[in-house]
């Protein structure tokens, strides 16, 4: 069944963290009004009285004119066409728990860059399954784009990622500025899971980098992690793509390079010598890239890829390897042809 936007279509948010509010800017920049579900009390306080959310990215300040949150997650839904799912993929099944308006006749948009834990799914798979719905109805937004810039009007670069590509551009004109560069593909399996894969690199380049290994070796180690990437992505799901892409390397280079990125720092603690619970204690943030290593490498029993930079991250958070034995002897894993 074939599913095209609408141009008056309407446009809700599920989420409130950083990159929610950063998509509600663009969203209410381009004159949408904008329905926002918040679960947090203090932030839909904030919203309201002060056009600003008090938690993540309080600098932006929104034309309370333009923007409707609600605590009710059923209102926002029924009086969207467009739904933006924002919410960190750990949450995701807790935030549409109390969903009962069906998503039958939405055009649903993934902003997670996460697998549902437990489920094994990434959050495009669990919407289709869990919801019914089809993949002509669901998009993707993704590329190496920080919220903390977006939000700033820093020079940026998004995907929209839709099996019809009208569908993409018009997602793609509602978020449209003058500092956002955007690119529109079809490849749904390829950009979530480049998304998800990235995670767990940055992860390992911030182990690495709190190791004290150096430049050059973080060099090798991000060429080796974009190798094992584009295995993965060409022998579990083969397709016309090009890794080199900015959605699938330049969100790899972003997440493993950034002082933004809260999986480099969850990998930056580890290698200081933090144990994996006390790091993650010391996060205010999701590190995606946690729960991201588990269900990788659930998935690849499947697929069975040689991936050993994402099997060494795994051996460290779940069983309790040594993070400096494991980097020296992925070291030898890696460099061989």
């Amino acid at each position: 069944m074939e599913y095209k936007i609408g141009e008056q279509s309407r446009c809700g948010v599920i989420g409130y963290g950083s990159w929610a509010t950063a998509i509600v800017s663009l969203l209410a920049k381009n004159g949408n009004e904008v329905r926002w579900h918040i679960r947090n009390k203090d932030v839909y306080d904030g919203l309201v009285t002060e056009g600003r959310n008090r938690k993540y990215l309080n600098e932006t300040v929104f034309d309370r004119n333009t923007i409707k949150p609600s605590m009710d997650i059923n209102e926002v839904v029924a009086d969207s066409d467009i739904i933006v799912m924002a919410a960190p993929s750990a949450y995701l099944k807790d935030f549409l728990e109390p969903l009962t308006v069906p998503l039958k006749d939405k055009f649903i948009v993934s902003a997670i860059k996460g697998i549902i834990p437990g489920d094994y799914k990434t959050a495009v798979e669990y919407l289709h399954d869990r919801y019914d719905l089809t993949y002509r109805q669901i998009g993707i937004m993704s590329g190496p784009s920080h919220a903390e810039e977006v939000s700033r009007g820093k020079a940026s670069y998004l995907a929209i990622v839709c099996t019809d590509q009208e569908n993409a551009r018009s997602i793609g004109r509602r978020i449209s500025t003058d500092f956002l560069m955007l690119n529109y593909s079809s490849d749904l399996y390829g950009v979530e899971y480049a998304a998800i894969l990235k995670n767990i690199y940055a992860l390992a380049v911030g182990i690495a980098t709190g190791l004290g290994y150096g430049d050059n070796f973080l060099a090798m180690l991000i060429s080796c992690c974009a190798k094992e990437m584009t295995r993965f992505l060409r022998e579990s799901y083969p397709a016309e793509r090009d890794t080199m892409n900015a959605e699938y390397l330049g969100d790899l280079l972003v997440t493993c390079y950034s002082t933004y990125s809260r999986n480099r720092r969850l990998g930056l603690l580890i290698g200081h010598g933090c144990t994996v619970k006390s790091a993650l204690n010391e996060m205010t943030m999701i590190a995606e890239g946690y729960f991201a290593a588990d269900c990788i490498r659930h998935i690849n029993s499947r697929h069975k890829v040689n991936m050993p930079i994402a099997d060494m991250v795994y051996d460290v958070l779940y069983r309790n390897a040594s993070a400096r034995l494991s980097m020296k002897e992925l070291t030898g894993k890696i460099i061989t042809p």
